[in-house]
């Protein structure tokens, strides 16, 4: 948007239409915070391109501006009010022109940690960092209808041993689930690309993408975000386009400093079944969970079959070389079958993510149908 032409971008949709390829939404912009692009200017070229884009189909859901990735408000120098706030600046000037409706989603990206300095505690913040910077654009004005989505993201700008070690599989975890929890409507992971290692922070080797490759970037190894977004995306969620319903979690488990160790992400699915995803960010133990649902009619808990998945760095540990790296054991993730009931103990090994699913009781007639 800030190096092409209205023309051009309509002229890309045409294209793309009249090839058949479904659309679902169009990001306009590409981070305007990092160019020092003024609100008002970006805003006015957002409009210019809604204008011709819903030219071509009005249907179109459009969206911005795309930030690089921050945990605060963005300030740019004050207007004539005094108003500072990037994103309250754009909104604004998208309500006075009387176009709020061509925002039709909010996206941005998530790079929450600073580079080169990420230790095991950093993970203690990213349920916090997320769930903050979704409600600081919404207290700049962000309508509560229009839905946010993260289109980028990773630990941080800079890859590292942290982005391939057990670290990044369970930050991946709660950070999909803190999303989620805080309302967002949909993210990406976008470093699908055949990346391989490399140096990175503190010249430690890392990547953005789920692979080690050769050379040539043939695949040779799955990393730990590849694990976590398997185990997240088919056995937390259910996989296909049916709603799940997310509810509120917690873990009463912490050490002395008061950081929560285990952290709880509760779903909905659309089969019917409950599914929780469970992070152990305890480096060194393993913890045991009793697990309760809180209903209008009393206490639940999962009754009968039920489904235990888990990984963590029995599963998975990161080898690093001077000019690599490579995985051993490089997992799969553990899976069981228990018979569960109202007195189950679940073990969070350390180190870990655990998907628990299944059906929960009704007291009043047994396990819940499915």
């Amino acid at each position: 948007m800030l190096y092409g032409t209205p023309e051009d971008s309509a002229a890309e949709i045409a294209y793309v239409e009249k090839q058949g390829y479904p659309i679902s939404y169009v990001e306009m912009g590409e981070e305007p915070d990092g160019q020092y692009t003024l609100p008002e200017d970006y805003a006015e070229l957002y409009l210019q391109w809604a204008t011709a884009l819903h030219r071509v189909d009005p249907k179109l859901k459009l969206g911005g501006p795309v930030f690089t990735g921050e945990n605060e408000d963005i300030t740019v120098w004050p207007d004539a009010q005094g108003k500072v706030s990037w994103t309250g600046r754009f909104l604004d000037y998208l309500k006075s022109h009387g176009r709020i409706q061509d925002l039709a989603f909010f996206p941005f990206e998530h790079y929450p940690y600073e580079p080169c300095k990420v230790s095991w505690s950093s993970l203690y913040d990213e349920p916090t960092l997320v769930s903050h910077i979704m409600q600081v654009w919404r207290d700049d004005g962000l309508p509560a209808d229009v839905p946010m989505v993260i289109t980028e993201s990773n630990l941080t700008s800079n890859s590292g041993e942290s982005s391939v070690d057990i670290f990044g599989a369970l930050w991946l975890a709660d950070y999909v689930g803190a999303f989620f929890n805080a309302g967002g409507k949909g993210l990406y992971y976008f470093h699908y690309l055949p990346l391989g290692v490399h140096p990175g922070c503190n010249n430690s080797m890392g990547t953005f993408g789920m692979f080690t490759t050769t050379k040539n970037y043939e695949i040779q190894q799955p990393t730990s975000q590849f694990f976590a977004s398997q185990l997240i995306n088919t056995e937390w969620v259910q996989p296909g386009s049916g709603e799940h319903k997310t509810f509120s979690a917690a873990g009463d488990i912490s050490d002395a400093a008061g950081h929560s160790l285990v952290t709880a992400y509760a779903l909905l699915r659309p089969d019917g079944l409950w599914s929780l995803l469970l992070v152990n960010r305890d480096q060194w133990n393993a913890h045991s969970v009793h697990v309760e649902f809180d209903r209008q009619n009393g206490k639940s808990f999962f009754a009968g079959p039920v489904t235990v998945l888990s990984f963590g760095s029995a599963q998975y540990a990161w080898h690093p070389t001077k000019d690599g790296g490579f995985p051993d054991p490089d997992g799969p993730a553990a899976h069981t079958s228990i018979n569960a009931g109202d007195d189950t103990v679940y073990d969070l090994p350390k180190a870990s993510m655990t998907v628990i699913r299944g059906a929960i009781a009704d007291q009043s007639r047994g396990p819940a149908a499915r």
